[in-house]
């Protein structure tokens, strides 16, 4: 077939094409390579980035299926995204990776795709630039990492390195106990094996149909993995042969398949942000209200950690992963969706085992939650809205009144929190502002970085509230309310917070509300100044913070969206 991308780019018979094909060549490659459609391998491998370590294999495997199908693979390397080797938020950098990304892809003479990530900033990157640029593309999620263990016990990373730091403020374990745990917290390269926001974003590509059935949960390290590398390869020429384009998969329905699944694994609020922002791209208006409505409709249906007792890619992968988790909720499900195997998602569906482990992947007459696992909250603290992980939050504070001590530094915040003579009760709610997109800036994860204080800890208390317009990881566990909308950095209500002032939460009626009057907060709120960040002049993060939208809106940056 003709390739209009890379037909005219190599064209025979004018100068540029004569160029073009003896640099090709100048590679070893022939004429009989140059003639095929030439398929782009997106890799995000790097040494800095410990989830993406093993990607050079998989991608050889992707060459394999793409020249075994009669295409042509050229790789090219991009930045690579780890939320821990950065020293500022990555969220900043999911956009500058989309943006790089979405250059690839249009600048290059690519007939077809294929995107090979597994961090949970690089997923969406990704996706972002494939749905802007829209060629024939495959996703290829990196696979989960094979989980740790400690003195006969099984570890996940993140969750339990939490649980081990409380320990160790709390005086219950020492530094030297707390640094043998270190070489055992992560058991092989892969995305962190609990449904963090990592594995929740490899989840979610395979709910979108853009990734093969099975692909999502399997180990990054397995046979399994580099066989589906191979097919994937091979499903690329297929897509660029049928011309099948991103948009022809991602759509306003299987979006919302994707969010379906995402409630049912208890997943990661981040996903809230990023799939905002692949949405927008593709010109659907995808709005809080919308995970609101499926999160009431859709059950927990994973029994996985940071909220259950398995990791993702030995438990819920051997219980059958995303396809079978799919096949049981398949009523739920828009079923006449497209997806890169060249099948319905009903399709393939009727291909695919029931679930083989009842107590890993639940019946839906028998879930772990009624409800979904993240709920949206609104009120006169988040009038734009704000999110909480209801899976992963205390029962007894999904209902709750306390004041509020309010923080405008994370450090400040910490040694409060560790101070054992400090005021904090069982009712108090921590606030800790100034860290949303504009503010921080990029919406670090401090959720993650507020410990169970060690007096509340000696009373047998275990959990607190946390409110914030900051993000927290997925592995992270609490009560704790994020992405506040609008950030008190641009004048949200957040910022009109005082000591002391009550704070009412009833997740049940999606309610977040700060008990003083309207009239109060404008009036606190005329002496606020905007964040500028005065002394970042240049760069990518300057840009970042002129542009930004708010986490409600996707945190994308406003000339990249879709504009018609």
């Amino acid at each position: 077939m003709k390739n209009n991308y890379s037909e005219n780019w190599k064209k025979r018979g004018d100068r540029t094409g004569l160029i073009r094909n003896a640099l090709l060549k100048s590679m070893g490659y022939t004429d009989a390579d140059i003639e095929k459609p030439i398929i782009g391998i997106i890799n995000t491998w790097a040494e800095t980035n410990p989830g993406h370590i093993h990607f050079r294999q998989l991608s050889e495997a992707v060459k394999r299926g793409v020249w075994s199908s009669g295409g042509f693979p050229l790789e090219v390397n991009t930045m690579s995204i780890c939320e821990v080797f950065f020293d500022i938020s990555s969220l900043v950098y999911r956009n500058l990776l989309s943006i790089t990304t979405e250059e690839l892809i249009e600048r290059h003479p690519f007939d077809g795709i294929v995107l090979i990530g597994g961090c949970d900033k690089n997923i969406p990157a990704q996706l972002m630039a494939a749905v802007s640029a829209n060629k024939p593309t495959i996703y290829l999620p990196g696979g989960a990492m094979l989980p740790g263990s400690y003195k006969g016990k099984t570890l996940a990373c993140g969750t339990d390195s939490f649980y081990l730091y409380n320990d160790y403020t709390s005086g219950k374990i020492s530094l030297e106990e707390m640094t043998k745990h270190e070489g055992c917290l992560y058991g092989s390269a892969g995305a962190c094996p609990i449904m963090g926001t990592a594995n929740t974003c490899q989840t979610v590509t395979e709910a979108l149909g853009i990734a093969l059935p099975n692909s999502a949960s399997c180990l990054g390290v397995s046979a399994e993995k580099l066989r589906i590398s191979e097919e994937t390869g091979r499903k690329a020429v297929e897509l660029v042969n049928k011309n099948i384009k991103c948009l022809d998969i991602i759509n306003e329905k299987s979006v919302e398949n994707a969010i379906r699944v995402l409630m049912a694994t208890g997943g990661s609020t981040n996903l809230i942000i990023h799939l905002i922002a692949i949405a927008r791209r593709a010109n659907i208006d995808l709005t809080l209200d919308d995970f609101e409505r499926i999160s009431k409709e859709t059950p927990v249906l994973v029994n996985v950690k940071p909220h259950g007792t398995e990791n993702v890619g030995m438990g819920f992968h051997n219980a059958g992963g995303v396809a079978s988790l799919m096949k049981e909720m398949e009523h739920m499900l828009n079923g006449e969706c497209l997806t890169v195997s060249g099948k319905t998602v009903s399709e393939n569906l009727k291909e695919i085992d029931m679930p083989y482990d009842k107590n890993t992947i639940r019946p839906l007459d028998n879930p772990i939650e009624e409800k979904g696992g993240i709920a949206v909250l609104y009120g006169n603290l988040a009038p734009n809205g704000a999110v909480i992980k209801r899976s992963a939050a205390s029962t007894r504070l999904l209902k709750h009144r306390g004041p509020a001590k309010v923080f405008e530094n994370l450090t400040e915040c910490q040694k409060y929190l560790l101070d054992e003579n400090s005021d904090i009760t069982p009712d108090t709610v921590i606030v800790l502002r100034g860290y949303g997109p504009k503010g921080a800036p990029g919406m670090p994860e401090n959720g993650n970085f507020m410990p169970l204080p060690p007096k509340l800890n000696k009373m047998g208390i275990n959990d607190f509230v946390r409110i914030t317009d900051a993000r927290m990881s997925g592995g992270c566990f609490g009560t704790q309310i994020l992405h506040v909308a609008p950030e008190s950095a641009v004048g949200g209500p957040l910022a009109a917070v005082r000591d002391g002032d009550i704070i009412h939460l009833d997740v049940d009626n999606n309610l977040i509300e700060l008990e003083v009057s309207d009239s109060k907060i404008t009036e606190r709120l005329k002496s606020f100044k905007p964040k500028t960040h005065s002394d970042i002049k240049r760069g990518f993060v300057r840009n970042f913070i002129d542009n930004v939208t708010q986490a409600d809106e996707g945190c994308d940056l406003t000339y990249m969206q879709y504009k018609g």
